[in-house]
């Protein structure tokens, strides 16, 4: 069966039930048809200082074959609500655009998905459209200033912001706009982003509230005056017409898993070119009404849960108490040389020498004082000799693990899995970020690259090398670090694939994002407007003569 079909035959409660199951008030429900609402915050009841714990689920580097990340949230979700834990998921949108390419949604699969899946694919609440508005307002502002007569001195080839929409098309990656003559605007090299990439899209999920929300906002750095002096959305005036589209937008959205767990569904932004993880406020508006909040972070340890980390728990104060590591057979014999073609074949060997990629990830989670859990998303190909080669390497090295089958089991494949994750989070943890912000930007890059990725080196572009400058004249040394890289590799190469070590990182770009609060390290290529694929997803949709949605994944 397709995941839609799996949807398609669940049973949904009202919106209002959920709501009620999770302690949410009726005055801070605002419905969205029968199956979905957005919740206000400031209308729910007091918690004082009871806050639910987090468990943070993340992976091992990532392959074409799929590890099942975010279907083991839902998973380990129903499981533990089964355990009469009050449980509540916090996860991201998906972004429209690689639901019609390759990627398809982002909701989960089999009986671990967050519904309705279809409406949470596609527009849900309208969030990103109210982001891609912010963001194009802000666009509309910066053009327009430049046409009256750039009082504040722009020098419109240092603009650092795009357009956005949420669409994969190359085809808009490089644009010229203004042209047609002197009343159409000033010509100018620029081009769009997807929404996911905005650093609009990054300050609404870091955000804790609307004031900050409008504060963070008014922060961010649009370009460069002719003498590099930084130019904010507070130097245009813009903040308050951005925050006024995102007022509704900023609410988390609550729907239901299969099981009937409750979720926040809320911000989705990119895991590279930001930090790839749920707002803030869904988070802790979570942590405010349940006893466990089951999060997730963009693609492996290395980047999303390092990340969350170092970024998230900063600025939203919502430090893990245990993190899950989904693991899969068919990874780790990707890491071990094996083609996607070939991996329904038994090979221990290759599981053996795939080892070292988990071994990576589980070490990574330590050094912030945590101690993991591994998860193995079981497939029906894995045999018990591979499955003994991971749960054989974690009982001897003291590390909880445990084998799950969410996809086709939902909440009752992985029960171990809960009993595991409830010992761990009540374990006293040692949490504590892995640099500190006060430690010069140099620092904090070598310090992951060492510490997190396993490489030797650092070396800067020259142009790096003059935003270093800039980053310092500017007085931005106390952000962290938001490292873009490849999800694949622990290098910044994606065809070297298991444990990578001794390598030279290089460091292409770094870009400001001082709404955000913090730095973009670009590493290798990267875009941050994708394309379709040669079939996109797109080719295989369609509604029948009921208006039902068919052929999404």
């Amino acid at each position: 069966m397709s995941d839609l079909a799996f949807a398609a035959r669940a049973v949904l409660k009202p919106i209002a039930e959920i709501a009620e199951s999770a302690g949410i008030p009726q005055d801070a429900v605002e419905p969205y048809g029968k199956y979905k609402a957005k919740i206000d915050p400031t209308l729910l009841p007091d918690s004082g200082t009871r806050l639910g714990k987090v468990v943070l689920v993340s992976g091992i580097s990532p392959t074409p074959a799929g590890e099942g990340k975010t279907t083991t949230v839902v998973g380990l979700g129903d499981a533990l609500a089964a355990t009469g834990t009050k449980t509540i998921i916090a996860l991201r949108e998906p972004s429209v655009g690689p639901t019609f390419g390759m990627k398809g949604g982002a909701t989960g699969g089999g009986q671990s998905q967050v519904l309705p899946m279809d409406e949470i694919n596609l527009h849900f609440t309208g969030d990103f459209h109210a982001i891609t508005s912010a963001n194009n307002l802000l666009m509309a502002l910066i053009d327009n200033h430049l046409q009256q007569g750039n009082t504040l001195g722009i020098d419109p080839r240092s603009i650092t912001f795009k357009r956005v929409i949420d669409v994969n098309d190359r085809a808009l990656r490089n644009v010229v706009i203004g042209l047609g003559g002197p009343s159409n605007g000033v010509p100018r090299e620029t081009g769009f982003e997807i929404t996911a990439a905005s650093e609009v899209m990054a300050v609404f999920c870091l955000a804790t509230g609307l004031e900050d929300l409008r504060a963070r906002l008014g922060r961010m750095t649009v370009g460069y005056t002719y003498d590099k002096a930084p130019v904010t959305v507070d130097d245009l005036g813009g903040a308050g017409a951005m925050t006024m589209l995102l007022k509704d937008a900023i609410k988390p959205n609550l729907v239901q898993s299969i099981g009937g767990t409750p979720a926040f569904i809320h911000g989705g932004p990119f895991a590279n070119i930001a930090h790839g993880c749920n707002s803030a406020i869904a988070t802790n508006t979570a942590r405010a009404l349940a006893d466990v909040v089951v999060t997730e972070a963009g693609f492996g340890t290395d980047l999303g849960a390092e990340k969350f980390m170092d970024i998230k728990a900063r600025y939203a104060g919502c430090a893990p108490d245990t993190v899950v590591i989904v693991a899969t057979i068919r990874a780790l014999k990707m890491n071990g040389g094996v083609s996607k073609e070939a991996l329904k074949h038994e090979d221990v060997a290759a599981v053996q020498a795939g080892m070292p990629n988990l071994m990576r990830h589980a070490s990574i989670i330590t050094k912030f004082g945590i101690q993991p859990v591994i998860c193995l998303n079981r497939f029906a190909t894995d045999t018990e000799a591979e499955l003994d080669v991971v749960t054989g390497w974690a009982e001897a090295n003291g590390i909880a693990c445990a084998i799950t089958d969410v996809w086709g089991q939902g909440g009752a494949g992985a029960g171990e899995l809960a009993k595991t994750v409830l010992r761990a989070i009540e374990v006293p943890s040692s949490f504590a970020p892995i640099y500190e912000l006060q430690q010069p930007i140099e620092e904090k890059i070598s310090t992951l690259v060492r510490e997190i990725y396993g490489g030797a080196n650092v070396e800067y572009s020259v142009k790096a090398r003059r935003m270093l400058e800039q980053i310092h004249a500017n007085g931005w040394d106390h952000l962290p670090i938001c490292m873009a890289k490849t999800q694949y590799s622990f290098s910044d190469d994606p065809k070297l694939l298991g444990a990578a070590e001794g390598f030279t990182l290089q460091i292409r770009e770094l870009i400001p994002k001082t709404g955000a609060g913090f730095i973009v390290a670009i590493s290798g290529s990267l875009t941050t407007m994708p394309g379709l694929p040669k079939v996109p997803a797109a080719m295989h949709m369609d509604v029948d003569e009921d208006g039902n949605v068919v052929g999404l994944s």
